[in-house]
């Protein structure tokens, strides 16, 4: 997935772009000049392809006001780090001091840049373009974030200058798995365990790992790829520049791999984190496994694995049916286990069920239990067959697709897994018009 910095002085607009994007409000936008202090990021499609979208901070180039430097140094890495960059000015103020310093920054990174010229809200201000040039970019545009003028064709530029590398990097048969969790829960640990090496260093300190590592990997005569990613943190906790972009990768290696290994501490318990972290997995729609590492901390005597679990379960609520294991990486403990059943979770993202089948199964269950129409009318399903997709999908055809209510949806979920296992692995349901 291709990434795209926003960068800029403060208060063009650059939230504003940021929001149009991605479609929604996850960036502040205030008339005042450095409301974004943190980098913000999100993701987007356009034209087939998906990118990942970072809104910086107004870049204020060699102040020494404590949150501007902060800034500088938060617009830098993103700008290090990104594939392409987004520098945006304003339109209707005309060329700026500042805006010829961040130029000057972006040309000596030698990377590709965007001038879009925000604020150019209809036609008459186009003229207001030409004078942007001087800034010494060849791909200068007009737009209006807040009206969604030529974002279009900005995005269409976008295509233009970040080669597509998804068939490259999608056209490897070796499956991939992410051990993802929080700081210090162990994670390098098992990836130094099932390679047998230091491949990744190991301190006690949370945050060692920054980057993520790939590290091919043989499992019962299976090729595999173990991606070894920084430990996620709550955002409040994300201050250093390469923490955020720690974060980032993880994320990132989640969307690339094929099934994730999610490490908890059970020493210190199940927190919020821990379920997001979960959460965000099987919403990317990856199978994953649950390793409740440090077991051999815990006193027995205080709380067994089965009522662990079941704690466990009741707070993962619609995502309980990722399988959990108990392991010990000090001590080589359930290991095997918990790479057997993340590969089980693979292959039950493969299964296949005869149409014959589930019509015999669930049409039955149906019309015993039918649903429940806020409008009275009544609702039929009357065939279900599993379409072709990475993850077990069904459509379910019916005469009124927009009037099945969430839980109906819940309860044949259920009902399929409880025939068809699915453990770890996320299921589609999709209602379609008969």
């Amino acid at each position: 997935m291709a990434t795209i910095a926003i960068v800029g002085r403060p208060n063009v607009g650059k939230s504003t772009l940021f929001n149009r994007l991605i479609g929604g409000r996850r960036a502040i936008v205030d008339d005042r000049p450095g409301v974004t202090r943190d980098r913000i990021y999100g993701s987007f499609e356009w034209g087939g392809r998906e990118f990942t979208v970072i809104d910086t901070g107004g870049f204020v180039p060699d102040s020494q006001n404590i949150f501007e430097k902060a800034i500088r140094e938060q617009a830098q890495y993103a700008v290090d780090e990104a594939d392409a960059i987004a520098l945006v000015v304003d339109g209707s103020a005309g060329p700026h001091p500042i805006d010829n310093e961040v130029a000057k920054i972006l040309r000596k990174k030698a990377k590709k840049v965007i001038l879009v010229v925000n604020k150019v809200d209809d036609a008459k201000h186009e003229k207001d373009i030409g004078q942007f040039f001087e800034l010494g970019f060849d791909r200068v545009m007009g737009i209006s974030a807040q009206l969604g003028r030529s974002v279009g064709d900005f995005l269409d530029e976008v295509l233009k200058v970040i080669p597509d590398a998804s068939a490259a990097t999608d056209s490897s048969p070796t499956r991939k798995i992410a051990i993802i969790g929080k700081p210090n829960v162990g994670k390098s640990s098992l990836v130094n365990l099932l390679l047998g090496q230091n491949r990744s260093i190991v301190t006690n300190v949370p945050g060692t790992t920054r980057d993520s590592v790939d590290s091919p990997f043989s499992f019962q005569g299976q090729d595999l790829i173990l991606i070894d990613t920084a430990g996620l943190r709550k955002k409040s906790k994300i201050k250093e520049s390469v923490e955020f972009f720690s974060a980032l990768r993880t994320f990132q290696a989640v969307e690339r791999c094929d099934a994730a290994v999610v490490m908890f501490d059970a020493s210190l318990g199940v927190e919020k984190q821990d379920l997001q972290i979960v959460e965000y997995t099987i919403e990317q729609g990856k199978p994953a496994v649950i390793g409740i590492n440090k077991w051999d901390l815990v006193n027995k005597k205080e709380v067994t694995a089965e009522e662990y679990a079941l704690g466990i379960k009741e707070r993962l609520r619609v995502y309980d049916f990722v399988p959990l294991v108990f392991i010990s990486v000090l001590k080589n403990q359930r290991v095997q286990k918990l790479l057997q059943t993340a590969m089980a979770s693979l292959e039950g993202a493969k299964v296949k069920i005869k149409t014959s089948e589930l019509n015999d199964y669930l049409v039955p269950l149906i019309e015993s239990t039918p649903p429940f129409s806020k409008t009275g009318k009544e609702i039929k399903i009357k065939y279900i067959t599993q379409v072709d997709s990475k993850l077990p999908t069904f459509a379910m055809f019916t005469n009124l697709p927009e009037e099945v209510s969430v839980t109906y949806k819940r309860f044949l979920e259920n009902k399929i897994r409880e025939k068809y296992r699915f453990e770890g692995v996320p299921i589609r349901l999709v209602f379609k018009q008969k």
